[in-house]
């Protein structure tokens, strides 16, 4: 069997850019019940176009309804089971095992179900026991080392296994956190994290006969993060992934970019046909995951000599992302959907899913009357005139920084 690619897909954009740039299969999120209610999610507005994307693409799509649910939410779930229904969904994620029953009670006892990584699944005993209770999948918890991997599949040789192979860690295990609940009153555990683990924090010292008298304990910046996990990003590692048996590769971000998930699935789908086919071309794609946001990366807790790395540096990135291509209006003339400024003097690179990047320097910038323009700005409709060949769907992006490039 085939590895899958599993790409996130926190909107409409995001959707379609997962599954254009190389995804097998794409995880998204109700309104009511995904675990990143801060993503734009999907509702019932937007059910006829999945339907479409779905049919197009003839690709696989994963419900997340990995929360914690209270009474309240689950009395929305049951209410909503005939809407739900209507979604062209191939798996539900869950964590929650009072939903069993009621996803199969409401959409059929065939219903297939994955388990969340919220779960924390993470040996042999407690697979099977999620495979005897009819899941065809579990997502493993992300402690889980590859060695691990290797035998929880060989004692469960028919249940798949999911794992997450780039993005965002959690400092809690198995992303199971209290500390945004406590600081902030938002519930990581029903979507809301306020991601507190990466603020910066200062430690002090109380004498107990000076109460309220506290001396710094600090690093010499005055804040240390000793909360804030490295990324995960084991791109270089996928065949000893595919060996372990693994049947879904997962990259973590419904909350990033739809730049962030459209050159980040183009890298790990070009890595992973290249185990195939031994094109080295696929080196070009991986320089984008050092562009993108991104903080220091690790290979998180798969191998014994890395495990979970804290990182004192902030997100970097090397490019800003500018836009979309829509569609040719007139030969060479394309209507942009625009996300950032754009001007005449800058040097602009669009990125298609089978071209690294292209450089342009001579494009021209239309307003809606079609007249020349020096500057583009959001929201307003502008076009742009390049020679350069491009698509519908074609990133355009800039430099965060004059003259900047990526870092390998």
């Amino acid at each position: 069997m085939s590895v899958e690619l599993l790409s996130p897909a926190g909107s409409i954009e995001k959707l379609r850019l997962a599954l254009a740039y190389g995804a097998d299969a794409a995880y998204l999120g109700l309104s009511d019940f995904s675990l990143r209610t801060n993503a734009k999610n999907f509702s019932a507005s937007d059910l006829e176009t999945v339907k479409e994307m779905k049919r197009e693409s003839g690709k696989k799509l994963y419900c997340t309804m990995n929360m914690l649910f209270d009474e309240g939410r689950i009395a929305r779930l049951k209410e909503q089971l005939p809407e739900i229904r209507q979604w062209p969904f191939d798996g539900y994620i869950i964590s929650d095992l009072g939903l069993v029953n009621i996803l199969r009670n409401g959409l059929g006892e065939s219903v297939e179900l994955h388990l969340s990584t919220q779960a924390s699944c993470t040996n042999s005993e407690s697979a099977a026991l999620y495979h005897d209770l009819g899941f065809k999948r579990v997502i493993l918890g992300r402690e889980t080392p590859l060695s691990d991997i290797r035998a929880i599949k060989e004692r469960n040789p028919d249940l798949e296994l999911e794992v997450f192979v780039h993005g965002a860690m959690c400092m809690a295990y198995s992303g199971r956190c209290l500390l945004s609940t406590f600081m902030t009153g938002r519930s990581a555990n029903q979507g809301d994290c306020a991601h507190s683990c990466r603020w910066k924090y200062r430690l002090a010292l109380e004498e107990m006969e000076r109460e309220g008298h506290y001396l710094p304990i600090s690093e010499e910046d005055g804040y240390t993060t000793i909360l804030s996990s490295a990324d995960l990003c084991m791109i270089d590692h996928l065949q000893e992934l595919v060996d372990s048996g693994v049947s879904s590769l997962k990259i973590e971000g419904r909350m990033k970019s739809s730049y962030y998930v459209a050159v980040v699935t183009r890298a790990y789908r070009k890595a992973l046909d290249a185990l195939t086919t031994g094109d080295p071309s696929w080196l070009e794609y991986r320089k984008d995951l050092f562009a993108v946001s991104h903080r220091q990366y690790s290979t998180g807790f798969f191998f014994p000599s890395d495990r979970g790395t804290i990182t004192e540096e902030p997100y970097d990135r090397s490019y800003l992302f500018c836009g979309l291509f829509e569609e040719e209006v007139e030969p060479g003339i394309w209507s942009i959907e625009l996300k950032n400024q754009l001007r005449s003097d800058m040097v602009l690179e669009y990125v298609t899913f089978s071209v690294p990047s292209i450089e342009d320097r001579g494009f021209t910038l239309l307003d809606e009357q079609f007249n020349v323009v020096e500057q583009a700005d959001h929201p307003k409709r502008y076009y742009l005139k390049t020679d350069k060949c491009v698509a519908p769907g074609a990133i355009i992006r800039r430099p965060s920084r004059p003259h900047e490039r990526a870092r390998t």
